[in-house]
């Protein structure tokens, strides 16, 4: 089934649907649910670039990248992850892909966390936290922020991509994190696997304050899903005739 619950700390859940997503928090016996930020940032205008690009490709093919380009990026994260954790990647490193399978990581993704080695040893960062659930403070967003850092004294908030391109639904994103508590941080978006750069094959690039093109996004965003809430229903264990 395309839902997923799964507890992330203490009192915190986050409800994974087909095409949403929600972060629960338990306050006073009861739930309450938040959009994630990834979700609220997809009602960004894609702009005509992406239309040429989905009109080129087909929808069956531009759904396949999309899904391709989505599990590499999951891979990454949870290869950068165990590396944080000083855990060790190999050639041969498995990992478990959206649909509960198991399989190694790709000689794509394997460069692209040794990427991630060189940008580590290129910035010495002082890492402060990773992979943190973070909550706006009026509860009205919710994400996961990759790395929380210093950078020759100065904090930094940064998001790992494996895309070749930041878009403005990425800038937004590390701006919504920045507003849930992070506000003299500095933000970053960390490019990994970058072929355009001919040596090190990452790509570091500081990230500007657009926090009133997030907040407008979310009212575009609450406009368009109002009225829609996690879809919860009661299932059987298990499926038999008698």
């Amino acid at each position: 089934m395309k839902m997923e619950r799964k507890e992330i700390k203490g009192n915190i859940i986050q409800i994974t649907l087909e095409d949403e997503r929600w972060y629960a928090i338990s306050e006073n016996g009861e739930i309450k649910y938040i959009p994630s930020v990834t979700w609220i940032c997809e009602y960004y205008p894609k702009g005509i670039g992406f239309f040429k690009w989905l009109a080129s490709k087909g929808w069956d093919e531009a759904e396949a990248i999309k899904i391709a380009a989505g599990e590499k990026g999951n891979t990454v994260h949870n290869a950068v992850e165990m590396l944080l954790k000083r855990e060790t990647i190999s050639y041969n490193s498995e990992f478990i892909n959206d649909d509960g399978i198991k399989r190694e990581i790709t000689a794509d993704e394997y460069g692209a966390v040794l990427s991630f080695v060189d940008w580590w040893q290129d910035i010495k960062p002082e890492i402060l936290g990773f992979n943190e659930t973070v909550i706006a403070p009026d509860k009205s967003h919710a994400g996961t922020l990759d790395i929380r850092c210093k950078i020759n004294n100065e904090n930094w908030i940064i998001d790992i991509k494996t895309s070749a391109d930041i878009w403005p639904s990425h800038e937004l994103q590390v701006n919504a994190y920045r507003m849930c508590g992070f506000v003299n941080y500095k933000m970053g978006i960390l490019q990994l696997g970058y072929k355009r750069n001919k040596k090190k094959k990452y790509k570091f690039t500081e990230i500007l304050p657009q926090e009133d093109l997030f907040s407008a996004t979310k009212k575009i965003w609450g406009k368009e899903t109002e009225g829609i809430f996690p879809l919860q229903r009661e299932y059987p264990i298990e499926i038999k005739l008698s």
